[in-house]
């Protein structure tokens, strides 16, 4: 269950690390916005700046501009990862003009193709920022994250091309079991992402909204199930499977109605995606939770304090039923910790 943050602790969090970037090391993404997000979210604010304090010596300074991006030739400039702090100007420029549900409506079906850039980190991060701003009051800092957010998903904005849609199966599990393996399992995401030709079709006749979003449910579900037996192939990666889908379900309520069948059909590709790339030959046995709650897992990710691990989590804990724990507990045990 998800908490009603009164504290402002949220927004000190996001006001101290809207000074960084999206990313590091030119590759690796910013994950404290988000497990911030999810620590307020959860009812662990007094955790979020000790959090951050450990986290903190990854952060990078925010990145230099190089040419606005206008309404004009916005185009020109999306995928572009040189542009990133272009892109974020940009929305925050825009958010200060217009609600942003109406922003959000306008380029979630521009941007939504795109969701595979960043390793779906930037659609992961909008989940987050999203889910912040209906939950809780509206406020300058979380619409500043909004923008980041969306500013980071344009300039990773990277397309999945030139697949071969198989024959599909009837539910999200058995879908992602059909999932062929790529040829060749090395290399960072791009790379693999490259080698992604073939994948199974699921929920490819869904035309209803309400269907759409039952669906997108069903595959949340089965992709954080799938970890407690399959997250061995590789603990971090693996996490995106569930996460992605997850940002998107979250932010469904915020959008148009209209959206919600595209949003499932991409949101099925990327966990497709990330199963063909990372998932390992064989399953291992989902070890029982046994009688733990539900607050006690998150103490054990936040003990732990793996960015990755606490979004698993967070995303557990919206499944809600044991095998998603199990989940979570098989993250803290693959995952090494946070120092």
């Amino acid at each position: 269950m998800n908490t009603i943050d009164t504290s402002g602790v949220l927004d000190e969090a996001l006001e101290r690390l809207h000074a960084s970037g999206p990313e590091r090391l030119g590759r690796l993404t910013n994950h404290a916005p988000m497990v911030a997000e999810a620590l307020v979210a959860r009812g662990r604010q007094a955790a979020v700046h000790r959090w951050l304090d450990r986290y903190e010596e990854r952060l990078e300074d925010f990145p230099r501009p190089v040419a606005p991006v206008t309404d004009a030739d916005w185009a020109t400039a999306l995928g572009d990862p040189r542009r990133v702090a272009d892109w974020i100007a940009y929305f925050t420029r825009a958010l200060s003009a217009q609600d942003w549900r109406s922003l959000l409506a306008t380029w979630w079906p521009r941007l939504l193709p795109g969701m595979f850039g960043g390793s779906t980190h930037p659609v992961i991060r909008t989940g987050h920022a999203v889910r912040a701003l209906l939950d809780h009051e509206e406020s300058e800092p979380r619409l500043t994250e909004l923008a980041h957010a969306l500013g980071y998903w344009a300039a990773r904005h990277h397309p999945l091309s030139g697949v071969t849609w198989l024959p599909g199966a009837a539910d999200a599990d058995e879908a992602l079991e059909a999932v062929p393996p790529i040829g060749v399992r090395e290399g960072g995401f791009p790379a693999r992402l490259a080698l992604v030709g073939r994948l199974p079709v699921w929920s490819g006749d869904v035309t209803g909204p309400d269907e759409a979003r039952q669906r997108l449910t069903e595959l949340v579900r089965a992709t954080t199930h799938r970890y407690a037996t399959h997250g061995h192939g590789e603990a971090t990666m693996l996490v995106h499977a569930a996460t992605a889908p997850n940002a998107v379900l979250r932010s469904l309520r915020a959008l148009p109605r209209t959206l919600w069948v595209p949003s499932l059909h991409t949101a099925w590709q990327a966990s497709a995606a990330v199963t063909a790339m990372y998932a390992p030959e064989q399953p291992v046995a989902a070890v029982s939770p046994g009688r733990i709650a539900a607050g006690e897992v998150l103490e054990r990710a936040l003990a732990h304090g793996d960015e990755h691990v606490i979004k698993l989590t967070d995303t557990a804990l919206d499944v809600g039923d044991e095998q998603a724990l199990a989940a979570a507990l098989r993250a803290v045990e693959l995952s090494t910790p946070l120092p």
